[in-house]
């Protein structure tokens, strides 16, 4: 049996325990700048093995919220520098997850109210973003009709990435995570329901389907080391207006294998199972998952794969053994339970969160929750 709460190696990056605490939006950075509230709230969580920051704008039209700080600018590398030494002075580590959520947006957020920019200039059906209103109060609102991207305009957005990467060292994290899941940038490229384009970054074969993808691995990479970078996924998710898609599966297998041959430090799969084509319940859902990550693992070599969504002590310590993944993020325990860690591994119960203050909040259900000793 696998000790979750031994020490483990992460491409050379040494790990307290194979529990990770997956990207969580809160909506705490005022003007999109991390201040000392976010240090303290990732410094609180910090005796996870690895910390995966929310999600950091790689740009100003990257945003598709308000109140997430970005990485872009020189006041946003400071602030995150604040969270980083704060996290590393007690031993933690930490990736930042860098982020362009592409369509997902707002022209209210954008500068000059533009359109969002995206692989498509089809707007996600249904889907809302934390916004301007039209008296200019803040609230939900539907996203905006994009602008597709003139081919010659990728570069820049390639480029945006390699240097939010570099600045997320700049900044004193241990690596990035780019986002490359539910819905954003990238599976709207990807996604061949979505992306209507006939150039070379088209979706009707695999290699255009994937070619921004991995131009961003490879200049990410080049800029810092593929040893400091993740690449998140969401396979079968259908957040934000994704069809699901009859090539997926081989979309999919073909995206990690190249993200092993770069030698990635780890692939992180957010399971969505509830949206599989199947359409089973229960214990059909968790076989689809099983089998998705089997297929992954077996692409992956010693790139190492993290899951999270629904996870539990147990199910982490099932897929463990069973080979099937390296690490075990949790996302929502986290927000309760500061001190997680020692919860599972004591047998400690767990605190429930407070749904109302997840986000667009104040210190409170964000650094108030206390640790199970001081309760």
């Amino acid at each position: 049996m696998v000790n979750l709460f031994a020490k483990a190696d992460l491409k050379g990056l040494s790990l307290d325990n194979r529990i990770v605490m997956a990207p969580l939006t809160r909506s705490r950075a005022r003007n999109e700048v991390a201040n000392e509230q976010l240090a303290l709230y990732y410094t609180q969580r910090a005796t996870a093995g690895l910390i995966i920051s929310e999600g950091t704008p790689v740009s100003r039209e990257g945003h598709g919220y308000l109140h997430n700080p970005g990485i872009y600018s020189p006041e946003q590398i400071d602030g995150w520098k604040l969270v980083t030494d704060s996290v590393h002075s007690v031993g933690g580590k930490m990736f930042a997850q860098i982020w362009h959520v592409g369509r997902i947006s707002h022209t209210s957020l954008q500068v000059g109210n533009k359109a969002p920019v995206s692989s498509t200039d089809k707007p996600a059906k249904g889907a809302t973003v934390y916004a301007y209103t039209e008296d200019g109060k803040t609230g939900f609102v539907e996203t905006s009709t994009p602008r597709a991207l003139a081919t010659e305009e990728v570069a820049a957005i390639v480029e945006q990435f390699a240097q939010a990467a570099e600045n997320a060292m700049t900044a004193g994290f241990d690596g990035v995570e780019i986002h490359g899941a539910n819905g954003y940038l990238f599976e709207q490229f990807m996604n061949p329901l979505v992306n209507d384009r006939t150039d070379r970054y088209s979706a009707q074969n695999l290699e255009d389907r994937l070619r921004f993808a991995f131009e961003v691995v490879d200049a990410v990479s080049a800029r810092i080391g593929a040893d400091k970078v993740g690449y998140r996924i969401s396979p079968y998710g259908q957040l934000y207006d994704m069809p699901v898609y009859p090539q997926i599966d081989d979309t999919y297998a073909a995206l990690c294998a190249g993200l092993s041959e770069r030698g990635l430090a780890y692939v992180h799969v957010m399971d969505q199972s509830h949206f599989f084509l199947n359409g089973g319940e229960g214990a059909e859902q968790e076989q689809s998952l099983r089998n998705l990550l089997t297929r992954c693992k077996a692409a992956l070599g010693d790139t190492a794969l993290i899951l999270a969504g629904d996870m539990t002590l147990e199910r982490a310590q099932d897929l463990v053994d069973a080979e099937l993944i390296d690490f075990a993020a949790f996302g929502q325990p986290y927000i309760g339970n500061p001190d997680l860690v020692a919860r599972l591994k004591n047998g400690w119960p767990l605190t429930i969160p407070d749904r109302e203050t997840f986000y667009v909040g104040t210190a409170k259900g964000y650094i108030d929750y206390a640790p199970y000793a001081a309760q």
